[in-house]
């Protein structure tokens, strides 16, 4: 067995371990990914957002020039985009929850939880609720401006000390990549009818596959 350090209550096993070299390549990987194709989706199925997140990048470029490479600032400003993009994530629930442990006895709404207990905590369950959010169902990125949806009811990367810590890293990674999509080419989904898929996360079954053209530079 190999063990490593894991805070004042020991060490972890092999399967700890394994358990978060799995979680990191997940949350690394995954989740970006399924956010990125269904900002795609969303976008080319909704004209009217596609249009004003456009628009904010065309600006972003001509406020850019003649630099040519984007920086911390632009990014900063991308501000409807984020809505978009964080509306897409409250709307289309990418992970859908995780398992947490009580640490200690629980009482919850009169209920008692055990101390070892294992907790789901599921990410929708707030985020679709019309008690949080007006009009639930309703795609609205306009729902995320000035100070946003109420604490601990909007959770696509978790809340508290566990938060995700690659949070900034997402946004960063999405918001380029959007930029630059936006910035050179149109798409077309190949299968409009495609199912999704609802494993650790939710996907399109087929991937999302698109034909692309050549737009403005």
């Amino acid at each position: 067995m190999i063990a490593v350090p894991w805070g004042e209550d020991g060490f972890m096993t092999e399967l700890e371990i394994a358990d978060k070299i799995l979680a990191f390549l997940i949350g690394g990987h995954d989740t970006t990914i399924a956010t990125i194709t269904f900002a795609m989706k969303y976008l080319e199925e909704m004209p009217r957002h596609y249009n004003e997140v456009l628009r904010e990048q065309r600006e972003r470029t001509e406020l850019m020039k003649p630099r040519e490479v984007l920086c911390w600032d632009d990014i900063q400003k991308m501000r409807y985009t984020w809505n978009f993009v964080n509306e897409v994530m409250r709307h289309r629930t990418i992970i859908q929850g995780s398992f947490r442990e009580a640490k200690t006895d629980i009482i919850c709404k009169g209920y008692l939880i055990p101390k070892g207990r294992k907790i789901y905590w599921s990410v929708g369950s707030t985020q679709k609720n019309s008690k949080y959010f007006l009009e639930p169902e309703r795609f609205n990125p306009i729902r995320f401006e000035k100070n946003g949806p109420s604490p601990y009811t909007y959770v696509p990367f978790g809340v508290g000390p566990l938060m995700c810590l690659g949070k900034e890293y997402a946004r960063v990674t999405i918001l380029v990549f959007l930029h630059h999509v936006m910035k050179m080419f149109k798409w077309e989904p190949i299968l409009p009818n495609e199912k999704i898929k609802v494993e650790l996360g939710s996907t399109p079954a087929e991937g999302f596959p698109v034909s692309i053209s050549h737009v403005w530079n």
